[in-house]
């Protein structure tokens, strides 16, 4: 009887102390995010950079957390690492106008003007969509129509009544509609994360060689802030596609990965 009594005071124990270490490092991440606050809006946007990069490193993540430090990056000239930051937060909150406002700014700042074909409108409302959302929040909706379903063929099955069944089953053909396509997106959106790799260049000025080689000839020049396509890389070197079919090597510390 003592053994099982130790056991169980030793698994709330362990209970208790797990989440006493997840309040305590939420509070420290809401003080340091309090911090940087004060520091930017005290214009001292270089400390700022240090107590945001500071939570980043930590392994935070956050559409606030990478907003702000956007804006602080913004604010101290660093155009590539600002683009990085607002691609980051827009990654977690896609539907976020202030993000696509600041990023918008940021962008026409930038040396490169990269011409690409415009996209047939199908293709573009099929992008918007996508864009509501991101990967959480697709897999979300997904469950909740998945359950929704459930329920409809539950009522269909243990309920009697012949208005509540034919209620059901034309309700669950509307939710195994929306399932199949938010699952859809869901794998669109999980298979861009796994397999499509986007980067920012965070360097002033970029030359592009022709192979993963210092040696190499040269092939056309970037500057930072232009967003480009990973697709191979050899060592400390990255192959880059640009959106008008461009491609070259260059080192991998040369960009950031959004």
């Amino acid at each position: 009887m003592k053994k099982e009594n130790s056991k169980f005071i030793a698994i709330i124990s362990l209970i208790i102390l797990f989440f006493s270490i997840n309040l305590f490092g939420q509070l420290n991440t809401k003080k340091l995010m309090e911090q940087a606050g004060n520091l930017y809006k005290a214009k001292k946007y270089e400390k700022a950079e240090k107590v945001y990069s500071k939570l980043v490193n930590s392994g935070y993540q956050g559409a606030s957390l990478f907003y702000n430090l956007a804006n602080t990056f913004y604010r101290e000239n660093k155009l590539g690492y600002a683009i990085l930051y607002y691609n980051k937060a827009l990654n977690l909150s896609p539907g976020d106008e202030d993000v696509k406002y600041n990023l918008d700014i940021s962008k026409s700042r930038m040396i490169d003007k990269i011409d690409t074909l415009p996209k047939f409108f199908l293709f573009q409302w099929w992008e918007s969509i996508l864009a509501l959302f991101n990967l959480s929040g697709w897999t979300y909706l997904t469950y909740l129509f998945f359950i929704l379903l459930l329920i409809c063929i539950a009522l269909y099955f243990l309920v009697k009544k012949q208005k509540i069944q034919r209620t059901s089953f034309y309700t669950g053909i509307v939710m195994l509609f929306f399932l199949i396509l938010t699952g859809i997106f869901t794998g669109i959106k999980l298979n861009r994360r796994l397999n499509v790799r986007n980067a920012i260049v965070i360097t002033n000025v970029v030359t592009v060689k022709l192979s993963p080689d210092e040696k190499s000839n040269d092939a056309f020049v970037i500057h930072e802030g232009l967003k480009v396509k990973l697709e191979d890389k050899v060592d400390n070197w990255v192959k880059i596609r640009l959106h008008d079919g461009k491609v070259g090597w260059i080192t991998k510390n040369n960009v950031g990965i959004i």
